[in-house]
């Protein structure tokens, strides 16, 4: 059993990291997952300590990507009706995968331009604003993307350091 949830754990693992980047998949709680499915064989020693700041840690990177789009926009110039424009096309994005993997990066740009355009905002302050929105998804998907290597770093240690105990057949 402990194999099965070695291998499952390194499934999430990999599935985690592709999560990093596509919007149809949570990157860090499956990460997190996998982490938690290694924990639960017989061969590695309980740690909730670990667990449990792993899980707030990928909550929080989960919750603040949806977030620091919206953020970005504001910090670069954006308006109430940028920061909507951006939470918006983010939705769209993930909601209605019109342009594939692409529009998770283009729609919360377009949002903001939008709603930038529609407050009457001029050409220059509306790109500005999107762009922000830009570096806002970017930033968001680094921290996801750190998030889940680490958390593959954490597994492959445990599982490597363990592993005597994990492929023990009696």
């Amino acid at each position: 059993m402990d194999i099965v949830l070695l291998v499952l754990g390194f499934i999430l693992m990999l599935v985690g990291i592709l999560g990093s980047f596509l919007p149809v998949l949570p990157g860090p709680p499956l990460s997190w997952v996998g982490l938690l499915l290694l924990y639960l064989t017989k061969a590695i020693p309980d740690d909730w300590w670990l667990l449990g700041i792993t899980l707030v840690i990928a909550l929080t990177v989960t919750i603040l990507d949806y977030v620091i789009p919206a953020a970005g926009t504001k910090k670069f110039g954006g308006s109430k009706a940028g920061m909507w424009g951006s939470i918006i096309g983010l939705l769209v994005a993930i909601f209605f995968p019109i342009l594939g993997p692409f529009g998770i990066i283009i729609w919360p740009f377009v949002g903001a331009l939008v709603g930038e355009l529609s407050n009457k905002s001029d050409n220059k302050t509306a790109l500005k604003a999107a762009f922000g929105s830009f570096i806002g998804f970017l930033t968001g998907t680094f921290l996801k993307f750190l998030i889940a290597v680490i958390y593959f770093g954490l597994f492959i240690w445990k599982a490597v350091e363990y592993s005597g105990e994990i492929f023990t057949f009696s």
